[in-house]
């Protein structure tokens, strides 16, 4: 997943975390443990009746709501990411 996250350096991405954990943000840089990304909005799931994918999609939809500044996710936390750009409504 390294090798993948890395040609998305500068661009919005969504983590998908093997918790109810979701990242959205800018992907700053990728190490061997952690991507590091910036303007960041961390969302617990579960303080919310909307899914993680409606969630995502009112997000592209209206922009990241930041709350962090920068934010360092491990790798091996992580179970999938995408472009936000490539996030579809359904």
């Amino acid at each position: 997943m390294e090798t993948e996250l890395k040609k998305h350096i500068k661009e919005k991405v969504v983590l998908d975390t093997r918790s109810s954990w979701i990242y959205i943000g800018t992907l700053d840089q990728v190490t061997g443990q952690c991507a590091v990304l910036t303007d960041v909005d961390v969302h617990d799931n579960t303080d919310t009746a909307t899914s993680k994918d409606r969630y995502v999609c009112e997000s592209r939809d209206t922009g990241i709501k930041t709350n962090r500044d920068r934010v360092f996710v491990s790798i091996e936390y992580i179970v999938s990411f995408s472009l936000l750009e490539d996030v579809k409504n359904f």
